[in-house]
Parts: C-alpha cells; sequence; structure tokens
C-alpha cells in the first residue's frame, strides 16, 4: 500500500506571514497538531507544531527575564519574540511522495521523532499529508482484504503459482500460508512478500516445495 492510497487530500494549511495567534486557533478548532506551512505557490517551506509553539513561549517567558535584566543593567529593552508563523516554524521539513509504501512513511516518522509529514510533488508543491492515524489505519485492514491482497495479488499475480497450490488464511492480522510450491525459492519469496503487506502483524508458513534450487546441483522436496 501506498503513501498515496491512505494520505489526507483536504489539508488545512497557513502561511508564514500568519500571526502565531491564528495558527493557534486553526489548530485547535480543527483538532489537529500540527500545519503545513506553504508559500503562495503552494510549495512547502516549513511545519507549525505544538511542539513550535512550548518552545515559542518558553522563549517568550526568557525574553521577560532578559528584558528586566537588560532594563535594570544597560536600560536595554529590544529582544526578539516570535510573532508569526515563520517566526516559530521548523522550516525545511521532511517531507515523502505518494509512491512512498506506508512502512517507509511509518519508518520515517519513527525515526524522525515527527506525528506527520507532508506529501509531496517533486517540485515540493503540497499533495497531501499522511499522519500516524492514517498508518494505523493501514494497519488496521480486514483480515479478508489482506487475505485477498496475499492471495490475489502476490501469489496468483506477482509468483504466478496456481490458483489450487497455496491457500491463505488470515486470523486477527496474523497469516498462515499452506499449501506446495514448485521451489523452495518460490516458498521463501511467497513468506517474505507476504510479510511486507501492511496490515500483517505475522507470517506462519507450511508451505513445501518440489525442489530445492537454493542449492547447487538443486536437492529434494522439503519444507
Amino acid at each position: 500500500m501506498k503513501v498515496g492510497d491512505v494520505m489526507s487530500t483536504e489539508v488545512l494549511t497557513i502561511g508564514p506571514d500568519a500571526p502565531l495567534k491564528e495558527a493557534a486557533t486553526m489548530m485547535v478548532k480543527a483538532g489537529v497538531s500540527g500545519l503545513p506551512v506553504i508559500d503562495d505557490g503552494r510549495k512547502v517551506i516549513g511545519i507549525i507544531t505544538e511542539a513550535d509553539f512550548v518552545t515559542a513561549e518558553a522563549n517568550r517567558s526568557w525574553g521577560r527575564q532578559r528584558r528586566r535584566l537588560l532594563a535594570s543593567l544597560f536600560g536595554e529593552t529590544e529582544t526578539h519574540q516570535a510573532r508569526s508563523v515563520a517566526d516559530a516554524m521548523t522550516p525545511n521539513p521532511h517531507t515523502i511522495d505518494r509512491t512512498s509504501s506506508v512502512t517507509e512513511a511509518a519508518r520515517k516518522m519513527t525515526e524522525l521523532g515527527v506525528k506527520r509529514l507532508p506529501v509531496t510533488l517533486p517540485d515540493g508543491t503540497l499533495e497531501g499529508i499522511i499522519s500516524r492515524a492514517d498508518v494505523m489505519g493501514a494497519f488496521a485492514r480486514p483480515d479478508d482484504a489482506l487475505q485477498s491482497e496475499i492471495y490475489t495479488d502476490v501469489a496468483l499475480g506477482v509468483l504466478q503459482l496456481h490458483d489450487s497450490s497455496v491457500a491463505v488464511e488470515v486470523v486477527d492480522g496474523a497469516v498462515t500460508l499452506r499449501g506446495s510450491v514448485p521451489t523452495r525459492s518460490e516458498a521463501r519469496l511467497l513468506e517474505e512478500l507476504a510479510t511486507r503487506v501492511e496490515g500483517v502483524v505475522s507470517v506462519t508458513s507450511e508451505v513445501t516445495w518440489s525442489t530445492d534450487d537454493t542449492k547447487q546441483g538443486f536437492g529434494a522436496a522439503g519444507t
């Protein structure tokens, strides 16, 4: 399953010159924890999240303390405070494209410690957004959908196996493969490809083979 299959295309966005209060209001009303920041051409130039507001508030508190200290020592009062989205946003955020797998999106979000990734075209134009909720939805696919994809797309489609040579059973995301295939490499490939299907929790293979083509000179039938 690809990012384009699960991403949200109706994305709430904001411009860099918008006040922080506007961004906060939009996020609260929409019940989201982050907004892509785009320019006039819908190119993603940043992202603003709840964490950015926490940082901005912490800097504001420090600014108040600094102003009091400077005023008492030197009579200085100037200090920078985050007022616009551009002041507080994370610039040049990590993005992903619609052709990437949901697994890749999940890995990227985990490694980066983020809850969402803007989905962009090659030129940086915003196309959608994928969140942890979208990823969780992909991994909560019904058992019959998983069974159909593994049997039809993988066994019959990719591996070109005979329609009566294998059986696929899925219970709560746990897959059991049964049957017999011509070679050991096909049995291994069937198990590996089934494991990569989004939503699969585990794979148990009871598939046997006629020829062990993984050894020089081939070998006997086995499991």
